[in-house]
């Protein structure tokens, strides 16, 4: 079962030694090979660290099948949710600072979610019903997809109306994408369920709210130039553009390269909106280093980012037991989520889940990208392909190699 989240202090994360994992480079170089073979991305790589040192690098394939370009290290991703975790970052380092509280009201800093009303069903004449929400929506909830927002399209009322407000176009700035995102009735009482959402996003606009500055910056100057991550961005200069893995569609079975002017649009204009939710622009190397400092608990190269308790929180289970409802969640494995990750508290349940150890934590996005951070083997992980819609079977593909399709790891609970 997954831990109950302690309101403030840090649960103890489970990284019991694990049983002694090797890391088998021709096993890792032959699942991505069989990626591009297969058709279901045409460019993969891979990153590993472990035990303080570099155990893998590897690539297959072409970065851009019309230019001709194979993947590089030094490629350049479209990261999309694995924004994410970066924001969360940002957040907790104002945390820390004393600025916000996880419990608070998000209305004490953000005060268009004062009252916010919640979809209810639908009445006798088929028109829609809207309740008062039951308690206001907490810093926690934006942090760990219980508040209740949609994030797209929908079956219900709320998601037309989500859809209609348009939060996340690019022309919007944070705050008017919060005020947006405010407008929208909830789907669900806040805290009830777990539901992927535009909350961090959210969480954006409070940072820059609480910073006074604009979020790009506040990232930039705290986590980006710190970490020495030259290459992460909302806005890349035209210079980097050689460098930007084109965008690839599944449509009928086969990969459709993306017009280079759609692939642009994300980190190669000018946009108003910085979402916390997605919109980073990453190499592997650089992403590394960010997973590197979290498993470093909010350390790397002597650079401090976070307190090393705080990472732990952020990577403790923040779900209570009786938040059953999880939409998709449970197809990622035995996992909980904590503040802006997934965090595994259960060895691999079957043998189709990927691999992974207990007190794991990760996220990926959209484009079929992933990272993640293993205290019990002192690894982390980055893969990046450019396949959308996500795929997940290359994920369970470049875990398996990395762990052998048998290992369950530490017992855990």
């Amino acid at each position: 079962m997954p831990l109950v989240a302690a309101p403030a202090a840090a649960p103890a994360r489970t990284t019991a030694a694990a049983p002694t994992l090797a890391i088998d480079k021709a096993r890792i170089d032959a699942a991505l090979a069989a990626m591009v073979e297969s058709g279901r991305a045409a460019g993969v790589s891979a990153l590993v660290w472990k035990d303080g040192r570099e155990v893998y690098f590897g690539t297959a394939g072409m970065a851009d099948r019309a230019a001709g370009k194979p993947m590089r290290r030094d490629t350049i991703a479209q990261i999309f949710s694995m924004t994410k975790p970066v924001t969360g970052v940002a957040l907790m380092q104002l945390w820390e600072a004393g600025k916000v509280r996880l419990d608070d009201p998000l209305a004490k800093y953000l005060p268009e979610y004062a009252q916010m009303r919640v979809y209810a069903g639908k009445d006798d004449t088929g028109a829609p019903r809207y309740v008062p929400a039951d308690r206001p929506i907490t810093v926690r909830d934006i942090m760990r997809h219980t508040a209740g927002f949609a994030y797209g399209a929908g079956p219900t009322p709320a998601h037309d109306a989500f859809v209609a407000a348009d939060p996340l176009a690019l022309t919007n700035s944070l705050a008017e994408a919060s005020r947006r995102i405010a407008s929208v009735p909830l789907l669900f009482q806040p805290g009830t369920e777990w539901s992927y959402s535009a909350a961090v996003t959210v969480q954006a606009a409070l940072v820059e709210k609480l910073a006074g500055e604009p979020f790009a910056d506040y990232v930039r100057t705290h986590i980006f130039v710190p970490l020495k991550m030259t290459d992460t961005a909302w806005r890349e200069p035209e210079a980097k553009f050689a460098r930007l893995s084109a965008m690839y569609a599944m449509k009928d079975g086969k990969l459709v390269q993306q017009d280079a002017a759609e692939t642009r649009k994300l980190n190669f204009q000018d946009n108003a909106l910085t979402p916390g939710g997605f919109g980073l622009a990453s190499t592997l190397d650089d992403y590394q280093r960010f997973a590197r400092m979290l498993l470093g608990e909010g350390e790397l190269d002597g650079v401090r980012i976070l307190r090393p308790s705080t990472v732990r929180l952020m990577a403790t289970d923040q779900l209570d037991p009786a938040v059953t409802e999880r939409l998709w969640l449970p197809g990622k494995g035995a996992v909980g989520f904590g503040l802006d990750f997934a965090v595994r508290y259960a060895q691999p349940q079957t043998a189709e889940e990927n691999r992974g150890a207990v007190g794991e934590f990760f996220w990926d996005g959209a484009a079929s990208t992933l990272f993640w951070v293993d205290p019990a083997n002192k690894l982390t992980a980055v893969f990046f392909a450019q396949t959308m819609p996500f795929d997940g079977t290359l994920h369970h593909d470049i875990r398996a190699a990395v762990y052998g399709a048998d290992y369950k790891g530490p017992a855990g609970d």
